[in-house]
């Protein structure tokens, strides 16, 4: 790891700003303009994984191009010691994660209106032909103005992109608290699956948690593959039916069933009045009660009853027997 102070390339090393799975970020001078600059720099361990050098060559050629205030700009990149290295634009403000575990549970004007802007960016790469398959709070920064930008593009899918898995790399890399069914299972993904991130998002925002959480992996993997669609309305005070079957749509387990695209989530977000709020029924979870439907019958009531008499009679004979 680079130490304050260091030079790589023409860039000085100012501090260690985040670690990555497969990445460290540093924050830098660069020597040739005086530019506050961010430097993304691979592990070494990765630079012989082709599926991660394919990645990383692949989030250079995305960042150079995109513009939009909710992006971070790409400057340039390289190569210093056989090492590729990404120059972005510094952003000077704070991540997301930290701006949830201070303010989540926050309030929904707040939430949407955050929410909103991240969308926009969405849009944006969408309209690009880049779909981002890792937003997250910890892939954001919010400026000191408010404004979200979304960064590290690591796991970037573009429309003319070959796939990256090889057989011994999972296809599934990613953050499973808000990653969607589909790429547990091994699919690519589509606008759909950003969608779904931003769906976990909103809920968090919001409740203070995201929808599905456990003790380990596996159990939050199961979660969201098989766990009926928390309504945001019955865990928040103050959430509408309608805000609730947004979050409810952009959190379906079947990409077709999603918002087939950010603009329509963003429009549904601005006309809630007008949202059909019927979804929410259709993905009401099973009664907790675990009974058979027929003992949820009036005769089945009666059963119940009539084996409870019994099991008492059967107590009482039990004990007499014992008194004689």
């Amino acid at each position: 790891m680079l130490q304050v102070g260091d030079q790589f390339d023409h860039f000085q090393i100012r501090a260690h700003v985040v670690q990555s799975g497969t990445a460290d970020i540093y924050a830098a001078t660069d020597l040739l303009s005086g530019r506050e600059v961010a430097v993304k720099i691979p592990h070494r361990d990765l630079l012989s994984d082709p599926t991660q050098a394919e990645r990383f060559r692949r989030e250079l050629e995305v960042v150079r191009v995109l513009n939009h205030p909710a992006v971070q700009k790409g400057l340039e990149s390289g190569v210093f010691d056989k090492i590729p290295y990404l120059i972005t634009e510094w952003v000077d403000g704070r991540l997301m994660r930290d701006v949830v575990a201070e303010e989540a549970p926050m309030p929904i004007p707040k939430a949407l209106e955050l929410i909103r802007k991240i969308a926009d960016g969405v849009v944006y790469c969408h309209e690009n032909g880049v779909i981002h398959r890792d937003l997250k709070p910890e892939n954001i920064l919010i400026t000191t103005e408010g404004q979200p930008v979304i960064m590290d593009f690591g796991l970037v899918l573009t429309k003319d992109a070959r796939r990256v898995t090889y057989a011994n790399v999972s296809g599934t890399s990613g953050t499973p608290d808000y990653m969607s069914p589909e790429r547990f299972e091994g699919q690519r993904g589509d606008k759909r699956t950003d969608i779904y991130a931003l769906g976990v998002m909103l809920y968090e925002l919001i409740a203070g948690r995201t929808p599905y959480y456990g003790d380990n992996t596996m159990i939050v993997i199961s979660q969201h593959q098989k766990a009926p669609i928390p309504r945001l309305d019955q865990e928040v005070r103050g959430a509408s039916p309608q805000l609730a079957a947004v979050v409810t749509r952009a959190l379906q387990k079947n990409p077709d069933d999603r918002y087939p695209d950010v603009n329509s989530f963003l429009s549904a977000l601005d006309n809630l009045e007008q949202v059909d709020v019927t979804l929410l029924d259709k993905n009401a979870p099973a009664s907790s009660t675990g009974l058979p439907d027929f003992l949820k019958t009036q005769q089945g009531k009666i059963a119940i009853i009539v084996g409870l008499l019994v099991v008492a009679a059967l107590i009482v004979a039990v004990v007499a027997s014992q008194v004689r």
